[in-house]
């Protein structure tokens, strides 16, 4: 089963890993990796910002309807 996204685990996970990419003390093809693999966090970290983002207006919307 697959582990329910958390956002602020996420942005940890990001972070730890620029620390270690600012560091300048890994070789060149884990850099690589490691720059792979913070590309694919932004974007899953940007996919739940806009499903929250279109969660919370039709949360606000339906406000207004009533």
């Amino acid at each position: 089963m697959a582990k329910k996204f958390s956002y602020s685990e996420t942005l940890n996970e990001i972070e730890q890993i620029v620390a270690e990419i600012e560091s300048g003390n890994l070789e060149i093809d884990i850099l690589s990796e490691k720059v792979k693999l913070v590309s694919q966090l932004i974007k899953k970290c940007k996919n739940h910002l806009r499903k929250t983002e279109a969660e919370i207006n039709n949360i606000l919307d339906d406000f207004d309807e009533q």
